[in-house]
C-alpha cells in the first residue's frame, strides 16, 4: 500500500535500496543542510539522521533527490493520475482514450478528502521548540520548515474541496516572534493563500491555518503543484498518494492533515505582521527581511514515531529541482490544451525557475506566405504569461516550431543557439515595465516590482554566431576579460556597480559601456553580449551565465543595445544587444557555506562509512 507516514516511506526507500542511515550525531544548525547539499550533488540516496544535537526526532532528507527516485516513490499511481490530470484539463480526451479513462476511474474515486474528528497526528504534543530547528544558511534568520504543507480553508465557506495547500515559509524562531507561541508565515505574490486572507481581513477575523510535515509525500508535491482549475490540492494528493487525504476538523478552529508526523495548528491575525527572514533562497541569494504575517500558535501535535522531512533552499540545482521535473512530467502534455498554438514551456532551474522560461509556439495561421516578423507568437506569449506562477517571468524567449521542428526546449544551449541565430533586435523585444516579479527577486525596483520582455525570434538564421573573441575587439578602460559562454553570447568583465554607477552617463555604467562602440565595431558579430562582476565564472557553464544574466537583471533598465533606437515607442537596436548582469547595490547577498562547517563535514567524510562517498 502506499505510505501513509514518513516511517513508511523511509522503510519503502529502505527496502528499495534507496536510503542510507547516518548514526553520528549531527548538529540541525548548518550540518544538515551541508550534508544534504553534497549528498545530492553527488547524486546519492536518501539519508536518515537518527541524532540530531538538541533534539529527540530523526530527521530524513532527499526523499526527492532524483526524478528517478520521486517516480519510485509514487511508482503506483503516477500514470493514472497524469491520465487524470489529462482528463481534468481536456474532457473530451475521456471519449477519445476511453480505456485509460476507465482504468483511472479507481483513483478517480480516491480523489475526494475526507473530514475525520482525530487522527495519527495527534497522538502527542510538544513545544515549538522541541522540533528540529534546522538553519541552512549562515545569515539565515533563525530555524524555518523547507516541507511545510500549509492548509487553510476558504472563510465562511470553509469546505475541503475548495481549500488551499500551500508550501510556505514558516520561520520557528528568532527575530521579534514570541517563544513557542508565534511563527512567521512567508507567502509570495500570486499564492492561493492570499485570496483566503484577504477574505479574513474583510470579515473581520484570524485566518484558522495548520502546518503540517510528513505523512505521504503525495501531500508535499500537492502543496507545490500547479493544478487545473478546479482540481484542488487535497483531491490531487488523494489521487497522487493511492488514498483519500483525511483532514481533522473538529477539536481546532482550523483543519489539519490527519495523517501528518507533525502537525502546528493555530491561526493568523489578520492584522499584524513582523519581520521575517532573512533566508536562503532558491535563487541563490538571500531573501531579506520583511513584514510578513504572524501566526498565533494554539498547539503542536506530532505522531507516534514521527520523523521530519527537510531539504535545503539555495542556488539550483538543488532537491527541488526534480519536483520541477516531475512536475513537467506530470503536466507537459496538457500546455497545448490549455494553451492553444504553445507546444512546450520550460521554466529554467538554472536561472532559479522565475526569472527565465523557454517556450515553443507556432505560427499557424498563414502558411502561405513567408514570414517575416513574429505574429501568433506574441499573442501565445502573452497568454503564457497570464497562467499561474508563469506570470512571474521576467524573460520570456519564445520560438517557432515550424522553424525547427526537432528544437528541444529542454536543451538550454541548443534553444538560446536557435533563437540568437534568428532574433532581430530592431522588432523581437517587446517589454512590460513597471509590473510584478517574483517576490524572491531583487532585481527589480522594489519588493515584487520589477519588468519583464518577451523575446520572439522567427525565419531562417540570419546570422552565424561567432565562437571566438575578435582579435581586434577594444575595450574602454574599466573593461576586461572578455570571454565566450556559447556561440554567439560574450562576457565582459566590468567595474563593480555602486551607486555612483546610477547615472547613465557615468564611467562604468551600461549606457557608458554601449556608447564606447559603433555599429561598425566587430562586437556587433556576437548578438547578446553580457556585462558582469567575474567573466571567468560566467563562461564556464551554460548553467553559470544564464544563472548571472537572468537573476541579476532588470529587463527594462539592465538592457541596452548598440544602435539603440525607439521607433512608434518600440525599443530595438541594430547591433549587440548588451545586458548588464552586474550585482547592483539593492541585490540580496549571494548564498556561501560557512567555512568552519564544511572543516567539520569534511572531517566526517575522513571517518569513512556509507554516507562518505558522497560527501
Amino acid at each position: 500500500m502506499p505510505p501513509r507516514s514518513t516511517r513508511e516511506v523511509v522503510d519503502d526507500l529502505m527496502a528499495g535500496g534507496r536510503l542510507l542511515i547516518c548514526e553520528e550525531e549531527v548538529s540541525p544548525d548548518l550540518e544538515l543542510a551541508e550534508i544534504q547539499r553534497r549528498v545530492y550533488l553527488n547524486q546519492g540516496p536518501a539519508v536518515l539522521f537518527t541524532r540530531l544535537k538538541g533534539c529527540r526526532f530523526p530527521a530524513v532528507s532527499n526523499l526527492f533527490g532524483s526524478l528517478d527516485q520521486a517516480r519510485y516513490l509514487f511508482r503506483r499511481t503516477l500514470d493514472r493520475v497524469r491520465t487524470l490530470i489529462e482528463m481534468k484539463t481536456d474532457p473530451g480526451n475521456a471519449f477519445r482514450r476511453p480505456w485509460q479513462s476507465f482504468r483511472a476511474l479507481p483513483t478517480a474515486l480516491r480523489m475526494i478528502p475526507r473530514s475525520v474528528r482525530s487522527g495519527p497526528v495527534m497522538a502527542h504534543r510538544c513545544l515549538l521548540n522541541e522540533l528540529p530547528q534546522i538553519r541552512s544558511w549562515p545569515e539565515d534568520g533563525g530555524p524555518f520548515i523547507t516541507l511545510p504543507q500549509v492548509l487553510t480553508l476558504q472563510p465562511g465557506a470553509p469546505s475541503l474541496l475548495t481549500a488551499n495547500l500551500g508550501m510556505y515559509r514558516v520561520q520557528l524562531a528568532g527575530n521579534h516572534y514570541e517563544v513557542n507561541q508565534e511563527v512567521g508565515l512567508h507567502y509570495q505574490i500570486r499564492r492561493g493563500i492570499g485570496v483566503h486572507h484577504r477574505m479574513a481581513i474583510e470579515r473581520g477575523e484570524p485566518l484558522p491555518v495548520a502546518v503540517t510535515v510528513g505523512g505521504a509525500p503525495a501531500m508535499t508535491l500537492a502543496a507545490v503543484m500547479p493544478l487545473p482549475e478546479g482540481l484542488g490540492e487535497l483531491t490531487f494528493a488523494g489521487a497522487l498518494g493511492g488514498r483519500a487525504v483525511r483532514v481533522v476538523q473538529g477539536p481546532h478552529a482550523a483543519a489539519f492533515y490527519a495523517d501528518a508526523d507533525f502537525a502546528i495548528v493555530g491561526s493568523i491575525d489578520p492584522k499584524q505582521t513582523k519581520p521575517e527572514g532573512p533566508f536562503g533562497d532558491h535563487l541563490g541569494y538571500y531573501s531579506l527581511q520583511h513584514p510578513f504575517p504572524v501566526m498565533r500558535v494554539e498547539q503542536v501535535y506530532h505522531r507516534e514515531g514521527a520523523i521530519w522531512p527537510f531539504t535545503v533552499v539555495g542556488r539550483p540545482p538543488q532537491e527541488d529541482t526534480s519536483f520541477g521535473q516531475l512536475i513537467h512530467e506530470l503536466t507537459g502534455t496538457v500546455i497545448p490544451r490549455v494553451l492553444p498554438g504553445v507546444d512546450a514551456v520550460h521554466a529554467v532551474d538554472a536561472a532559479g525557475v522565475h526569472p527565465l522560461l523557454l517556450a515553443i509556439g507556432s505560427e499557424r495561421f498563414s502558411p502561405y506566405r513567408p514570414l517575416e516578423e513574429p505574429q501568433e507568437l506574441l499573442t501565445q506569449a502573452h497568454a503564457i504569461l497570464g497562467q499561474g506562477q508563469l506570470a512571474l517571468a521576467k524573460y520570456l524567449w519564445i520560438a517557432n516550431r515550424y522553424d525547427d521542428p526537432k528544437l528541444d526546449i529542454d536543451d538550454v544551449e541548443a534553444f538560446f543557439r536557435h533563437m540568437l541565430e534568428r532574433v532581430d533586435w530592431r522588432r523581437d523585444l517587446h517589454f512590460q515595465t513597471h509590473t510584478t516579479i517574483d517576490t524572491l527577486d531583487y532585481s527589480g525596483s522594489g519588493l515584487d516590482r520589477g519588468s519583464k520582455v518577451v523575446i520572439a525570434g522567427v525565419g531562417s538564421p540570419r546570422r552565424v554566431l561567432p565562437s571566438v573573441v575578435p582579435a581586434d575587439l577594444r575595450l574602454a578602460d574599466g573593461y576586461s576579460n572578455p570571454s565566450i559562454a556559447m556561440p554567439g553570447v560574450l562576457v565582459v568583465q566590468g567595474p563593480p556597480i555602486c551607486n555612483g554607477l546610477s547615472d547613465a552617463q557615468s564611467p562604468g555604467s551600461l549606457h557608458h559601456f554601449v556608447s564606447s562602440f559603433d555599429t561598425r565595431s566587430s562586437i556587433n558579430s556576437f548578438p547578446l553580449v553580457l556585462l558582469v562582476d567575474d567573466s571567468e565564472f560566467t563562461a564556464r557553464s551554460t548553467h553559470n551565465w544564464v544563472w548571472v544574466a537572468f537573476t541579476r537583471s532588470n529587463p527594462a533598465r539592465d538592457l541596452d543595445g548598440i544602435g539603440a533606437s525607439t521607433i512608434d515607442k518600440h525599443w530595438g537596436c541594430t547591433g549587440s544587444l548588451v545586458l548588464d548582469a552586474r550585482r547592483k547595490p539593492q541585490h540580496a547577498p549571494p548564498l556561501v557555506e560557512d567555512p568552519a562547517v564544511t572543516r567539520r563535514i569534511d572531517a566526517l567524510a575522513a571517518r569513512g562509512g556509507a554516507l562518505s562517498r558522497y560527501l
